[in-house]
């Protein structure tokens, strides 16, 4: 395998004292199985895929199962967790902070401390909260903080509230994609990446099932939205969102994302370690062997695109 030095976007974290306390705060109800995870596996993982930097995340359910000021206890214990790991190895670790949404009070307290204090990368957000999505006017704040900052977002899928899992189809099998397409979409019928425009959002997944299906999506929204009457500025709207690869570089998803995505707006994913390692690899080398794509854009996909979005990387 060529020399990548990888940066990738789409990197979880497992600190111990939220996994211990996750079973007593209702579990993980996508039925998908918590792996071993430590800062040693990670590393190894990373170096096997030629991965220079992995920025992680706290996958869902995030702190959802938390209440009050537990809640806004645990995003704070998560978030110094990740922030001292990658204080003491910057090159290999970044950092997506944890917010105790829906909170919205307590979320821009965390924003503040995360960005000044804790040196975050950016910040995580799951597509739903308790059945609320973050395009719904009450997240409104939060946007407005994160566009202050000209923040990375990087959302990442949640179990679809009051939706049941299939016996035997945890929700990261299909599911997740379907939560991240339903955000993406009403971030931009609701017109939050209008009004933020310097807010960078990173969609899990190749964006689910956006590129596929955005002409669709596009010109049906001329027909509901009032305030819409061009399907093709909703289709660029779409395509200013940042898609990254985890689960999603294979030779039939791909052809999809690179006739969607803007030049610059793929970034390499991995979804380690809910993916397991030999999955994450067979992703990394579909990419590598896509004849679809020139050497110079595999290049930005595996790290000179994430430079632009993390520029003290670049060192």
């Amino acid at each position: 395998m060529p020399s990548f030095d990888r940066i990738d976007v789409h990197q979880h974290i497992i600190p111990p004292h939220w996994a211990d306390a996750l079973q007593k705060h209702g579990g993980d109800p996508s039925g998908w199985h918590m792996p071993e995870w430590s800062p040693a596996k990670a590393i190894e993982f990373m170096d096997r895929l030629q991965i220079k930097t992995g920025i992680l995340s706290l996958t869902a359910p995030g702190i959802a199962g938390w209440q009050g000021d537990a809640r806004c206890d645990m995003a704070r214990a998560v978030n110094d967790y990740s922030a001292d790991l990658v204080s003491r190895d910057p090159q290999r670790f970044g950092n997506f902070i944890t917010l105790p949404l829906p909170d919205i009070e307590n979320a821009l307290r965390e924003i503040d401390r995360g960005f000044d204090e804790l040196n975050a990368d950016g910040v995580v957000l799951l597509s739903n909260y308790d059945g609320l999505y973050p395009g719904d006017a009450a997240f409104e704040p939060v946007w407005a903080a994160l566009n202050a900052r000209k923040a990375v977002v990087f959302i990442h899928p949640t179990k679809p509230f009051g939706l049941d899992v299939i016996r035997g189809m945890p929700a990261p099998t299909l599911d997740y994609p379907f939560d991240t397409t339903r955000l993406a979409v009403q971030l931009v019928f609701n017109g939050v990446t209008r009004r933020y425009p310097d807010v960078k959002i990173i969609l899990s997944h190749a964006g689910g099932f956006l590129p596929y299906a955005a002409q669709r999506f596009a010109e049906l929204a001329t027909a509901i939205c009032e305030d819409i009457t061009d399907a093709n500025a909703v289709l660029e709207e779409f395509r200013r969102y940042y898609f990254d690869t985890a689960l999603s570089s294979s030779q039939f998803a791909l052809p999809s994302l690179l006739a969607f995505a803007k030049p610059g707006h793929i970034l390499f994913g991995s979804d380690f370690p809910y993916a397991p390692a030999r999955i994450g690899k067979s992703f990394a080398d579909q990419l590598d062997a896509s004849p679809l794509i020139s050497a110079p854009e595999k290049a930005a996909i595996n790290r000179q695109s994430a430079l632009a979005l993390f520029p003290r990387l670049a060192g």
